[in-house]
């Protein structure tokens, strides 16, 4: 059985790398790569679920981090390694002077407190003109460059957000598999408990929230160039609900439920672009239903299924 999940893992590792040389339909590399950032800045939401904490925040800090990036390289001449690592680091840091503050506080009040801090953000972006840009933003961001190598090929673009996405799902794997992983789960839990056992659950719950930061920070800054512009639009309250649609439809328990919930869920607005204004109607609906008849997500669907075949 080993022997076969490793199989079927190489043959989708090969797949999702060749595909796009394949098809070469760029219309479908754009999708897949906004299916791999949006999953990347899933992820980073679902760090901050798995703790029982919903942000609001997170589509100021991916504008943060898109900000950060294209300011670098714009303003300052670095190339656009130093931009995106700065991008992630920026956000993180970002996440690390507010949690202190935000992180004393829980439930609906931490979520105000999030949509309050997103807001300032946003506000920051729009007013603060000679900077950011005002509301028509910042255009002619240069382009991700490696070794000299300026990436324009949309395939190579989408390779790109596909390590990104890989990397903070394994990233993620790996550390709910950890001991930090079942602190968290505690602190969700029975906080309480983990303060017994003297746990200092501020301190975890501030590391995750810093580690949230900085991938919604690197998801900004691949934004930045992969767009060459950025925008205060693109980062406001709608992003941060996207992305709790996506870990509730796939199913927060796993990092196989936020990849499966961003595929379905980021490819729609672009399939239906003549459905616009029906999008905020779609995701209630679907949060609806999900919440009531599958409230662990498709991932958990699967999961049953495969149980029920196991017992027969």
């Amino acid at each position: 059985m080993n022997t076969w999940k490793i199989l079927a893992g190489l043959v989708l590792a090969v797949g999702l790398v060749v595909w796009p040389f394949v098809i070469e339909n760029r219309f479908l590399i754009h999708i897949g790569t906004m299916v791999c950032m949006y999953a990347l800045l899933a992820l980073s939401m679902n760090l901050m679920l798995r703790i029982g904490q919903l942000s609001l925040a997170h589509g100021a800090l991916m504008g943060i981090g898109a900000y950060t990036s294209a300011l670098v390289m714009m303003s300052l001449g670095f190339p656009f390694v130093v931009g995106f690592l700065l991008s992630g680091i920026v956000g993180g840091l970002v996440s690390l002077i507010i949690g202190p503050i935000l992180l004393r506080i829980r439930g609906v009040y931490f979520v105000l407190l999030t949509f309050a801090f997103g807001e300032i953000v946003l506000l920051t972006f729009i007013e603060w003109v000679d900077v950011f840009g005002g509301v028509n933003g910042i255009f002619g961001v240069p382009r991700a460059q490696i070794f000299g190598y300026v990436i324009k090929d949309r395939s190579l673009s989408y390779l790109m957000a596909l390590a990104m996405a890989a990397g903070g799902f394994f990233l993620l794997r790996a550390l709910y598999r950890s001991e930090f992983g079942a602190i968290m789960e505690t602190l969700e839990d029975d906080e309480e408990l983990a303060r017994s056992l003297g746990v200092n659950a501020m301190s975890y719950r501030l590391a995750v929230f810093v580690l949230s930061g900085a991938m919604a920070g690197f998801a900004g800054g691949f934004y930045a160039s992969y767009f060459t512009f950025v925008s205060p639009g693109e980062f406001n309250f709608w992003t941060a609900v996207n992305l709790i649609v996506i870990n509730v439809l796939g199913g927060i328990a796993s990092p196989v439920g936020v990849i499966l919930g961003a595929l379905i869920l980021v490819p729609l607005p672009e399939l239906f672009r003549d459905a616009v204004q029906y999008q905020v109607l779609f995701y209630g609906l679907a949060l609806i239903v999900f919440l009531k008849f599958m409230p662990d997500g498709l991932y958990g669907l699967i999961r049953k299924m495969r149980g029920k075949r196991n017992d027969r």
